[in-house]
């Protein structure tokens, strides 16, 4: 089995990236499993994961480098005893130090398995703004990359590629750069897996690297205890939700109320941290479609999609992970939010009680 964990901060492009490397290994006649972490008691990436044709396994109620590494174990244990993958695609939340989820693979001893480069995926059109917001908390995952992949090139200016590209080579010599797009298939993209595929390409290290030197020298940041949560070190406030929702609902009403929701929270969210970057994602299945919206600047319009399902029970779940904002504050822009969009519609809603949830599956 070959196991490859695909981090990078919130909103960088792993579930893309995570689709687009199962159906390709999928369709080479490999078996692959995907293991998906996600903030909070809610699943949202599983869920998108799953739409495309592939299942997952989620763990969820916190961050998988840090309270779930039992879960990880057992979760990996269970597939390699049941499924047998080829392949082992783990996506950890993208407030986590990806480094730590390696280093727990590398300590399983696992027979038969090679632990791939760690990959940290830096969404380039953003790269400014996380250095200004969570300067400290990326940089620590860019330092303990072995491949890093500035990704959603296709967002950037084309001067702008090459300024990244340098600095993130700055901040770490030792790690192999590349540039890629989830939506563009080159030899970008085909260079990028065969660093993957390639164990050998970098030296292994399987000790646990905690503050670098780096990082405890520049200036407005501190150096990571080895023993702090990673969420805590991220300084993201984070909220996750599910409201069940009443009665039939049509798709251009549900198209209109994720926007309408979407756009009061960000608005409310600006307020209180006017340049935030993080990840706002909502996931609305209405029975004959599921409406997907999602927002990871304050800068930036919200991306919706469109996915073909079908649903007995229309439920409405989002994902909030925010910058320098309480996370009081931000529960109750949420709820409050969400409330109002389906009442101006004249539609009931509640939340989800016994959010709690883990799922074994397989691909």
């Amino acid at each position: 089995m070959r196991a490859i964990v695909i981090g990078g901060f919130l909103g960088s492009g792993k579930t893309s990236t995570i689709i687009r490397l199962g159906k390709e290994f999928s369709a080479q006649g490999n078996k692959v499993a995907v293991i998906v972490n996600e903030i909070g008691e809610i699943g949202i990436d599983g869920d998108v994961i799953s739409k495309y044709g592939l299942d997952t396994t989620e763990l969820t109620s916190g961050c998988i480098c840090c309270s779930l590494k039992v879960n990880m174990k057992t979760t990996i244990s269970l597939l390699m005893k049941e499924f047998q993958p080829d392949v082992l695609l783990i996506e950890p939340t993208g407030i986590a130090f990806p480094q730590v989820i390696k280093n727990e693979i590398n300590l399983m001893d696992l027979k038969g398995t090679i632990v791939a480069p760690l990959v940290t995926l830096i969404d380039g059109s953003r790269f400014k703004q996380l250095m200004k917001e969570v300067k400290h908390f990326s940089m620590r995952q860019i330092i303990d990359a072995e491949i890093l992949g500035i990704n959603k090139i296709d967002l950037m200016e084309p001067r702008q590629i090459p300024i990244i590209e340098a600095s993130v080579q700055q901040l770490n010599p030792k790690a192999k750069v590349v540039q890629l797009s989830t939506k563009i298939e080159d030899d970008r993209w085909y260079n990028f897996i065969k660093l993957i595929l390639e164990e050998d390409t970098i030296k292994k290290n399987t000790a646990l690297r905690t503050a670098s030197p780096e990082l405890s020298v520049m200036e407005g940041t501190q150096a990571v205890d080895e023993s702090m949560d990673s969420i805590e070190a991220s300084g993201i406030s984070s909220y996750a939700t599910e409201f069940i929702v009443e009665g039939e609902i049509f798709p251009d009403v549900a198209r209109t109320v994720v926007q309408d929701i979407m756009y009061m929270i960000k608005s409310k969210v600006i307020e209180c941290s006017p340049e935030f970057v993080g990840h706002i994602k909502m996931f609305f299945e209405n029975g004959s479609e599921t409406v997907k919206m999602n927002i990871t600047a304050y800068y930036e319009e919200p991306v919706m999609e469109i996915i073909s399902s079908k649903t007995e029970e229309p439920k409405f779940k989002i994902l909030s992970a925010v910058s320098n904002i309480d996370k009081e504050v931000l529960i109750n822009i949420v709820d409050t939010s969400i409330i109002k969009a389906f009442a101006s519609k004249g539609i009931n809603v509640h939340k989800k009680r016994n959010l709690h949830h883990h799922l074994i599956s397989k691909l």
